[in-house]
């Protein structure tokens, strides 16, 4: 049998002409380099706000983005009141105990729930802000990662060098940022999926950069960042598209009624 030595001998571990020695002196990636995170994600949240209101909403104006005009819709406290505390869509029942209440046909006030569900739609200038801050930061990280990519080829000491290492942090911190204002962005019909992606997104960089597979897993997030504008983009004129359409729907099956 092999002794504690001889089963640790280089040849057995390392490619030919490498020894344990060549590995003394060399950076490796360290778990608690990772909660840098937290600050950056707070950091990047901070430029989000500020990219937004300086850059996104001014291009958005000059390029001729708006909102729709959204219908107006007369206050009513016994409707308000069911709306945000007991559901945004009433069955049957509640819409002829509301119309007692506030002394309105059920006719108007199934209108009213319809034009209140629509002010709380997200409107356009929202997703083009949103889209176009996703798209500054993949594009970003994209080609900043396209210079680094070169120092991927080193295949025996695999040493954490530091753009490697910041290029990480900041992907970590921009996905942390996301969990951290989904509640706040537009809330799509997939939003329990992007939770559970962004959640396993960030398991997988934790993962990765503490088994030292850095190299390997920056170029995997360089294909997802290629392509992540183009998809948000593809589902955010989807998403538009679905909401106009079933807009229309209602308001014709109430026209026909």
């Amino acid at each position: 049998m092999l002794s504690s030595k001889g089963f640790w001998h280089h040849e057995y571990w390392l490619p030919p002409g490498a020894t344990w020695e060549d590995m003394k002196g060399i950076q490796y990636p360290q778990p608690q380099d990772l909660l840098l995170c937290i600050p950056g994600a707070l950091l990047l949240i901070t430029v989000r706000c500020i990219f937004e209101r300086t850059v996104a909403l001014p291009l958005g104006r000059r390029l001729g983005v708006s909102d729709k005009l959204r219908p107006k819709l007369q206050p009513n406290a016994t409707l308000e009141d069911f709306y945000v505390l007991l559901g945004r869509t009433p069955k049957e029942g509640d819409l002829i105990s509301l119309s007692k209440q506030s002394g309105l046909p059920v006719k108007k006030v199934e209108t009213w729930f319809r034009h209140r569900r629509a002010q709380d739609r997200p409107g356009l200038m929202k997703k083009f802000c949103e889209s176009s801050w996703r798209f500054t930061f993949y594009s970003t990280s994209f080609f900043s990662g396209l210079a680094g990519v070169s120092h991927c080829l080193s295949l025996v000491s695999q040493p954490l060098l530091p753009a490697l290492g910041w290029f990480y942090l900041l992907e970590l911190s921009f996905y942390c940022s996301l969990v951290a204002t989904l509640p706040f962005d537009v809330k799509r019909k997939d939003f329990k999926e992007q939770i559970i992606h962004h959640i396993a997104t960030i398991t997988l960089i934790f993962v990765s950069y503490c088994a030292n597979l850095v190299r390997f897993g920056m170029i995997v997030m360089l294909v997802h960042d290629a392509s992540d504008y183009i998809l948000e983009k593809r589902k955010d004129a989807r998403s538009d598209t679905e909401e106009s359409d079933r807009s229309e729907a209602e308001d014709l099956a109430k026209n026909q009624e």
